[in-house]
């Protein structure tokens, strides 16, 4: 735990326990064992009795808030010594100080006495001018120019009436422009009041054409969508256009009143008097020169960092969806990575996911040897007795897909299921490290062969070798954070691996290394000493491998599965230290664990209270006694495969009016991409996902999900395919532009669930999204 004090320990304590609905000793508990080196999967599912049952949302909400609420405490004290160095610490101001609950609120505290180079107001002060700036502010009625006569001092670089009226000015405008309370009510204000503007750069209109829904375009900042403001971020990013932040919709008035503000908060008022039109320009100059850029940096920062939470918030859920998608597993699989002129790479993966066969075939142009290439295809699924086939989606998918129908028809009874699987990430494993050094002597191009038949084995078992990032179902996903957005995908599959747990005499280096507790170089020990000594056993022989002691066993343990091992328990979830508990429930029911395991009838008439004890608690023997009831329950949904239609290869041969069947690509804030074996993606915008009203297309729909869905709209010069889910739709109800739907405009509020209809997508940020996905 970092140094810090009571009190900042306290405040952290309370501000976490707000946030996460916790009570403050459950809030403690989890953040000692986060000290402690405990995973957040590992407090999760076996330390409920230490934080009373918090779950893995909010051990991952507390975990990320803690960081940030860590860090504003060291700024904090950061802040308090160098006041304090200065002299100028006063009791109000540690008290203003200390009571700041943000890192905006301590910035703008800190402004006046943050060191800077020598200001226009610094070298105004040095020339003794500051005393005709209070003179002038504390009486108005004094003539400015008469005033500052005696003032001019050409040693000091003051020449004339005009330059001591300058300096005087320049004093106000720093003092007002670092006033904290000023700062943070017209913060507020802008905020809620902004207007967020974009302008084409001229001359780029041609150039910028994808971003020209946003040529001429206002919005309010305070609800503008996160995937909107990525998009003109990502737009001002490339000089097609420009942004700004007008206060207000009528910008006029806007300025107007900020700087009325800035005159009340300094005392001032218009009343003809000799010094008024100067104290009113400096307010004036106030605003424009300092406190209007500051504070439009600012919020577009805080605006920014929103959107950035929510696409990576996305990017998890997305990711999280397509790790736990139904396994087809232990079973051949033939897999497939189309292509045209180099070929179709193919290759067969045993039951175990153990590469048997590989070959490439040329059955496209311009060889277009179709039959040389069924021949050798069939001749690789009856020598290794192939279950299924996947095929990869990218260049080429539905035509090899038409060749693995017409093996399908020679094979007939002993033809294996054919399955079009998501390629996104195979070549960057297959040009990775990981994959040199499990296939040394494999040409890279076959390798993404490899990887694709092994995902549809096992999509979480093969996707870890990939970096997340690469996997291609996020929002924006290069344009965010990306320490942010690595921490949380980082943070997503381990959750995910843990969720589902890993048999340790099967798994994978790479897949090991996301175990609660295990580094990457512990999963390489553990897979060495089982290569070296033959499959483990039992738990307790994980202690033997280098480098792992009781503490990593602590927490991986639990998530490690051994199979037909010498003790049955090492088979489920159940923690070996908990194993105790399971011998009371055994001597209790009078059975062996073996005999015990599976027998539902006996298990649930059993009362988990009469097994609780000084260290287990009745939340952890309920888990036992519903672990022992399935043991190594696998929580994934079980496999099915999407069937795209027959004679719909490209987006040429879609039709107005096709209702088609395909899965969920990909969900974003405005909608949902789904793959209907065309090569490119069609949109389901977010108000024709149901008919009822939808606030997050997660409500509805995940990543991997297989969808009925009408194609109302195809615009094939610009590859774009509108869908709906809503299969009454016609045509004729759509908007005729994106500007009608409220995701475009929200600032007009809902429509009523009734009149929601499908959404053409001729808006930038579907068609940007739209080709990162399919380059990804």
């Amino acid at each position: 735990m970092p140094d810090l004090s009571p009190a900042a320990q306290h405040r952290i304590f309370e501000t976490l326990a707000a946030e996460t609905a916790a009570r403050l000793p459950q809030v403690k508990a989890a953040v000692d064992l986060l000290d402690g080196g405990a995973t957040v999967p590992f407090i999760a599912r076996y330390r409920k009795e230490a934080t009373e049952g918090l779950d893995d949302t909010q051990l991952r909400l507390l975990e990320s808030r803690l960081l940030y609420l860590r860090e504003m405490e060291d700024r904090r004290a950061a802040i308090l010594a160098s006041i304090d160095e200065q002299g100028h610490l006063s009791d109000a101001l540690r008290g203003e100080i200390e009571a700041a609950d943000s890192k905006s609120r301590l910035e703008d505290l800190y402004l006046p006495f943050k060191p800077k180079r020598r200001t226009r107001a610094q070298i105004a002060r040095e020339a003794g001018l500051e005393p005709l700036a209070d003179g002038l502010l504390a009486d108005p009625t004094q003539d400015p120019d008469t005033f500052a006569t005696g003032f001019v001092d050409a040693e000091k670089g003051v020449a004339d009436n005009k330059a001591a009226l300058d300096g005087a000015r320049a004093i106000l405008m720093e003092r007002w422009g670092e006033d904290a309370t000023l700062i943070g009510a017209l913060r507020d204000w802008l905020q809620g009041n902004g207007v967020l503007r974009a302008k084409v750069v001229s001359g780029k209109e041609q150039e910028g054409a994808k971003f020209r829904d946003y040529f001429d375009h206002a919005e309010p900042l305070a609800k503008i969508p996160s995937h909107r403001l990525l998009a003109l971020l990502r737009a001002r990013r490339e000089e097609f256009i420009t942004l700004d932040l007008e206060p207000g919709a009528d910008a006029e008035s806007g300025h107007a009143y900020a700087e009325a503000q800035v005159a009340m908060h300094a005392g001032i008022r218009a009343a003809n008097r000799p010094a008024d039109t100067w104290l009113m320009t400096a307010c004036r100059l106030t605003w424009k020169a300092k406190l209007h850029l500051h504070l439009m940096i600012d919020l577009m920062q805080q605006a920014r960092e929103r959107a950035d939470a929510e696409a990576i918030a996305v990017f998890g859920s997305n990711l999280k969806d397509l790790l736990l998608a139904a396994p087809a597993g232990p079973k051949a699989v033939m897999g497939l990575d189309p292509g045209i002129r180099t070929g179709v790479k193919v290759a067969v993966v045993d039951a175990t996911g153990k590469l048997v066969a590989t070959d490439t075939i040329y059955p496209h142009e311009p060889k277009r040897q179709w039959d040389a290439s069924l021949a050798s295809l069939r001749t690789l699924c009856e020598r290794h007795g192939v279950q299924l086939i996947a095929i990869g989606n990218g260049t080429a998918s539905r035509e090899t897909d038409a060749l693995a129908a017409d093996l399908l028809k020679q094979l007939k009874d002993k033809a294996p299921a054919k399955v079009v699987v998501s390629e996104a990430g195979a070549s960057v494993y297959s040009a990775s490290e990981l994959a040199a050094r499990e296939f040394p002597s494999l040409d890279v191009s076959l390798r993404g062969a490899v990887s694709i038949a092994r995902r549809l084995q096992d999509p979480l078992a093969e996707l870890v070798k990939i970096e997340p990032k690469a996997i291609g179902v996020g929002q924006y996903q290069h344009d965010v954070d990306q320490y942010r957005l690595a921490r949380t995908l980082d943070a997503t599959v381990e959750d995910c691996v843990n969720a589902v747990g890993v048999d340790v005499n099967t798994a994978s280096a790479a897949l090991l290394s996301r175990v609660s507790g295990l580094s990457s170089s512990v999963a390489e020990n553990i897979v060495l000493h089982r290569d070296a000594k033959g499959a483990f056993r039992s738990r307790k022989q994980l202690l033997d491998v280098p480098r792992l002691g009781e503490k990593t066993f602590e927490q991986c343990a639990g998530f490690l599965r051994i199979r037909n091992g010498d003790q049955p328990l090492d088979a489920s979830s159940v923690h070996p230290e908990a194993y105790p508990v399971v011998e009371r429930i055994l001597a209790a029911t009078g059975k062996r664990a073996d005999a015990l395991i599976g027998d539902t009838a006996t298990l649930r008439s059993l009362k988990p209270g009469h097994f609780v004890d000084d260290r287990f608690g009745e939340p952890t023997v309920r888990d036992i006694l519903l672990e022992l009831e399935k043991p190594g329950r696998d929580p994934r949904p079980a496999f099915q495969a999407v069937r795209f239609a027959e004679g719909v290869h490209d987006i040429k041969d879609l039709q107005v009016g096709m209702v088609l069947e395909g899965v969920v690509s990909n969900v974003a804030a405005f909608g949902a991409f789904v793959d209907i074996g065309v090569h490119q993606d069609g949109l389901v915008h977010i108000s024709a996902l149901s008919d009822r009203f939808v606030k997050d297309p997660r409500e509805v729909v995940k990543a991997g999900d297989i969808v009925k869905v009408k194609v109302v709209e195809v615009d094939v010069a610009r590859k774009r395919i509108a869908l709906t889910r809503r299969l009454d739709d016609t045509p004729a109800k759509n908007p005729a532009h994106p500007s009608q739907h409220r995701d475009a405009r929200p600032d007009r509020g809902p429509k009523p669930p009734v009149k929601q209809a499908a959404a053409p997508i001729n808006s930038a940020f579907a068609d940007a999204f739209a080709r990162a996905q399919k380059k990804t």
